[in-house]
């Protein structure tokens, strides 16, 4: 059992991008400067304005996901419904894509799910 254990825990199952082992949580992300997010029901989402296959989506706005009730860069104060840079306030959406949708002043920003494997 013991090495089971050692094995689910070896350097090879860790995220090589956030250096956590499972789903990253709000703290794998906040320490850049950059990190735009959310997080509900458990999951990170992640802004994703910026890459590309996200671009190249042809979506249509689904049933309302959420809503952001709270901003904070404190980790340990995300619960759901918080973001870091989203203003309380702003709706979330879903696609038929993996992206989520979140309209800020008229504009569509996607984000998506940042889960491990």
């Amino acid at each position: 059992m013991a090495v089971l254990f050692l094995t689910d825990c070896s350097e090879d199952s860790r995220n090589p991008l956030t250096n956590t082992y499972g789903n990253p949580a709000p703290r794998d992300f906040l320490d850049s400067d950059n990190a735009d997010i959310f997080y509900f029901d458990g999951l990170v989402y992640s802004n994703a304005e910026d890459v590309k296959w996200v671009q190249e989506l042809e979506y249509e706005l689904g049933e309302p996901f959420g809503e952001i009730t709270r901003q904070t860069d404190k980790a340990v104060l995300f619960k759901d419904g918080t973001a870091n840079k989203l203003p309380e306030g702003t709706e979330v959406y879903k696609t038929e894509t993996p992206a989520y949708i979140a309209i800020v002043d008229g504009k569509e920003i996607p984000y998506i799910k940042m889960i491990e494997g």
